[in-house]
């Protein structure tokens, strides 16, 4: 069984394609098979190598991630994508996640981020870099909890529940910052799944997203 994880990288440019290249390269167990310098030829690397993942720049030349992931999305919903960025807005990563993207990361970010979010996406969860997990996680406190949309279908505490979850938090990290208990934490999870008949952490998030639970600091 081959366990590796199988990577193609889209960037327009060059110099950063070779210190992504690089450091992927150093990553045990993970293999970039594919590269692309805009959006049509990332859609047919991705097409021709069948990857894990895809990593894939938000501004290129052509056309754009955001578009190409959304047709990445649409023909190969079993690849799943890492937007990188220069940009720090949340908004930016609402974009994103509408079009499938399960990962947002920020290009400044240290090496280690770029590791921890290729394991983290391949156990299906979403990971969003940190500086912008605490935007769109302020945003939602700062408004008070809920948009009118999900208040109907989730109680407050879930709403809650639900913005950490869309900002990338485990089950341990929420109970903390909320003090209760992991299991309860689980407990809600699933039954926010149940509610809104949704299976996974990506469509959570992408829920959140959509819904006005989460949305760009003020």
């Amino acid at each position: 069984m081959n366990d590796r994880i199988r990577v193609v990288l889209a960037d327009d440019h060059q110099l950063v394609r070779a210190g992504i290249r690089s450091l992927l390269g150093a990553f045990s167990g993970v293999e970039v098979v594919g590269e692309a310098d805009d959006g049509a030829t990332a859609i047919a690397r991705v097409g021709e190598c069948l990857p894990d993942l895809l990593l894939i720049d938000i501004a290129m030349k052509g056309m754009s991630g955001l578009v190409a992931s959304a047709e990445i999305h649409r023909l190969y919903p079993a690849v799943r994508v890492i937007v990188l960025s220069m940009h720090a807005d949340a908004e930016y990563v609402r974009e994103a996640l509408q079009v499938g993207a399960v990962g947002y990361l920020i290009k400044d970010a240290a090496p280690v981020e770029l590791e921890l979010a290729l394991r983290a996406v391949m156990r299906g969860e979403t990971w969003l870099s940190p500086s912008v997990s605490r935007q769109v996680v302020d945003g939602y406190l700062s408004r008070g909890k809920g948009g009118p949309p999900a208040a109907d279908a989730l109680t407050p505490r879930q709403s809650e529940i639900l913005c950490r979850i869309a900002a990338g938090r485990g089950a341990k990290e929420i109970a903390f910052d909320l003090g209760i208990s992991a299991k309860t934490v689980e407990s809600h999870r699933a039954q926010i799944m149940e509610r809104l008949g949704i299976h996974d952490v990506a469509g959570l998030t992408r829920y959140a997203i959509r819904n006005g639970l989460v949305s760009a600091a003020e």
